[in-house]
């Protein structure tokens, strides 16, 4: 008799660890459940929260752009011209004069680039032509660098005799015709 009762505590211990282990069961898979309703909302909130911030930084992106692109238009306003004696690419008083005024007004466009564009005239041949545009554009573009404008913001072209201004065939229109310009791209 005694084996019987044994075996039947021993039964009821199993009957009753088998219902609290379902009980554990079903309180997991409800806490599981509910654990997972409430990561479910978790990523919407921190996706809104993403997405808000990432309008922010568009509409803070396109401003600056509309801001960048007015600084743009403004400095584009200016150039200068700087004007050469025939045969060469020396700067005189008048050139780094123009040269001072145009840094001057570019202090407030940092982020401005600048094409410096090389000219001749008709007097040599067009292959020593070729080269004086670029020496020519070379020093305004030095004499800038000098003045604070980083090089990697100049772009350098001799252009010889080609896009004369004026005429050869005068003296002031071969005077107009050696320059360097220098505008804002």
């Amino acid at each position: 008799m005694w084996q019987k009762v044994r075996t039947a505590h021993a039964k009821e211990r199993r009957q009753a660890r088998l219902e609290a282990c379902r009980v554990v069961q079903r309180a997991v898979a409800i806490g599981a459940g509910a654990a997972m309703l409430i990561l479910a909302g978790c990523p919407s909130a921190y996706q809104r929260s993403y997405e808000q911030r990432t309008e922010q930084l568009e509409a803070q992106q396109r401003f600056n752009q509309q801001q960048e692109s007015l600084a743009h238009a403004q400095a584009q306003k200016y150039a200068a011209v700087v004007y050469f004696a025939v045969g060469s690419a020396a700067i005189d008083d008048d050139g780094q004069r123009q040269l001072r005024w145009f840094v001057q007004q570019m202090q407030p466009y940092p982020q401005a680039s600048f094409n410096v564009q090389g000219f001749t005239d008709s007097t040599g041949s067009e292959a020593s032509n070729q080269d004086l545009a670029g020496q020519r554009s070379a020093n305004v573009a030095a004499s800038l660098n000098s003045q604070g404008i980083a090089m990697s913001r100049i772009a350098t072209t001799g252009f010889g005799e080609a896009y004369a201004a004026e005429t050869n065939a005068t003296t002031q229109g071969r005077r107009n015709n050696r320059r360097v310009e220098v505008t804002v791209r």
